[in-house]
């Protein structure tokens, strides 16, 4: 009994750019049966509501909400335990996407609030598009601080389209004038980080030059060319109960697969 009740101490929260799930699916349901998440992210799902494929996750005992748009961006959350309830777009701002998806999770005696995000890419630069980004960044700090004072165990993972550091590409000078890099860009998202939260992958693997995505093109993958953008950042109270952050990569290397790989991470709920 005592290894029982271990186990299902451990929760396994992932995020994952699926780039389509109705292209991924089978690579992302092999991936499930292998890791077994307890709660999965997906961002660029790419579908409405109403089109996402949910019966392969409904029977394999996942409870999911779905925040969809025809073609473009779209967020889910699969959870094992029961979403108590959710919030759709960010709030107070005004956005026509779907890339903001907050939900709140109940896990033995404890609730877990997760925010599930696809942030703007922002390019080119200058541009709408990048002063699109830098707005959503704020508005998304602005949400998350006032969040933050309700002291829960709270993350807020997906795809930021932010390198934080050098150590988080290839070829760092090469990347100066990019969206993902620009010294604005990164300021914004030490703002985020300086509410109080932690890089958990950064924390837990200092010094590690991994990544989460790499390029179609100019055989990246095969060069290793990547980018660190998927995160998972963690409020200090789910700070104090992850033990393990890690990339699941193996995943880039399937046919047909999404250009970002899975980002895992175990928490341990007592």
């Amino acid at each position: 009994m005592v290894a029982e009740h271990h186990s299902q101490s451990k929760v396994k929260l992932a995020s994952w750019n699926v780039n389509s799930i109705r292209s991924r699916i089978s690579n992302v349901l092999e991936w499930i049966e292998i890791e077994k998440p307890d709660i999965l992210c997906l961002q660029e799902t790419k579908v409405i509501n109403q089109d996402f494929p949910t019966s392969p996750f409904e029977d394999i005992g996942y409870n999911i909400i779905t925040h969809g748009q025809k073609s473009y961006n779209g967020v889910a959350t699969l959870s094992k335990f029961t979403i108590e309830d959710s919030i759709k777009d960010l709030p107070n701002y005004n956005d026509n996407q779907a890339r903001y998806l907050e939900t709140t999770h109940s896990v033995s005696n404890k609730m877990i609030r997760v925010a599930n995000i696809y942030l703007p890419n922002g390019n080119p630069t200058p541009g709408t598009k990048y002063d699109y980004k830098l707005e959503w960044m704020k508005s998304l700090k602005n949400h998350l601080g006032k969040t933050l004072e309700n002291e829960e165990i709270f993350v807020v993972v997906g795809d930021y389209n932010v390198i934080p550091e050098e150590i988080d590409v290839f070829e760092p000078e090469k990347w100066l004038d990019d969206a993902l890099f620009k010294v604005e860009t990164r300021k914004e998202f030490r703002k985020i980080l300086a509410l109080g939260f932690t890089d958990s992958f950064r924390s837990l693997n200092p010094g590690e030059q991994q990544y989460t995505f790499w390029d179609y093109q100019r055989g990246a993958w095969q060069r290793n060319n990547g980018l660190r953008i998927d995160h998972i950042l963690s409020s200090p109270e789910a700070d104090d109960i992850i033990s393990e952050v890690y990339i699941s990569k193996d995943t880039r290397d399937k046919d047909k697969p999404s250009d970002h790989v899975p980002i895992v991470s175990i928490m341990n709920i007592d």
